[in-house]
């Protein structure tokens, strides 16, 4: 299994959340602009700060860092990746099964009718005063991203921990493995006695308990992991 966060887009050019100075809330209180109560009572505002944002992340392409983990999936070595992020990179770069756990800027939907809309069919949804609306009802239409306040996806939770539990390696790539729920996910793999591998720099809450812990550019650790591999699972024996 491969758990991933913020820091495996961001040789992609996306910012990570908390890195002094060039993290995304550096200069942004996240409960303002990323809370359900202020979707609700100010969605204006919260798609002044949303749209231009998935609008960046949209022309955003997947790193050689999403490359390896998609290749040691081909290779038969890791089962899925569990990740945080929304930008849909893992699947752009040929990952087939991947368990995005706080959701995607894929699809938005009515927050009043349910009625999904692409991606590519946001935009027409605008009007003047900012605020996405549904074409079918005209009820508000907010992100399929898991925002602050909200429970993450029952089914992807489930299916995660799931794949944690019968794991016998999991790496986790680019994450502080401080946000929870998901920073529970290796805490349930090392209780089925699974192995952990950390590649991420910066210190974690799992860091004792790891069997690997590399703290170079996750491009670099992850080519050079890829590199003592064979190249084809045939010949390499069951984790």
């Amino acid at each position: 299994m491969a758990l991933t966060g913020a820091g495996i887009s961001v040789p992609s050019g996306i910012p990570d959340f908390r890195t002094p100075g060039t993290g995304l809330w550096e200069n942004v209180d996240p409960m303002e602009v990323a809370h359900i109560d202020a979707f609700h009572a100010d969605p204006a505002r919260f798609w002044s700060f949303y749209r231009p944002r998935f609008a960046e992340l949209r022309s955003k392409a997947p790193n050689r860092a999403h490359a390896a983990l998609a290749e040691l999936e081909r290779r038969g070595l890791i089962q899925a990746v569990i990740t945080q992020n929304i930008d849909r990179l893992h699947r752009a770069a040929g990952s087939k099964r991947v368990i995005e756990v706080h959701g995607s800027i894929e699809t938005s939907s009515c927050t009043s009718c349910e009625a999904s809309f692409s991606m590519a069919s946001l935009d027409g949804l605008f009007g003047d005063d900012g605020v996405a609306e549904c074409s079918a009802c005209c009820g508000k239409v907010k992100p399929d991203v898991v925002l602050f306040g909200e429970f993450l996806p029952e089914a992807a939770m489930e299916e995660a921990t799931a794949l944690c539990e019968a794991a016998d390696l999991v790496i986790c790539v680019g994450s502080s493995l401080e946000v929870y729920p998901v920073a529970g996910l290796p805490s349930a793999a090392l209780n089925r006695g699974a192995r952990l591998a950390i590649i991420t720099q910066g210190l974690t809450p799992y860091d004792p308990d790891a069997t690997v812990k590399l703290e170079g550019d996750v491009i670099e650790e992850l080519e050079a992991v890829l590199a003592e591999l064979p190249a084809s699972s045939a010949s390499q024996p069951s984790l």
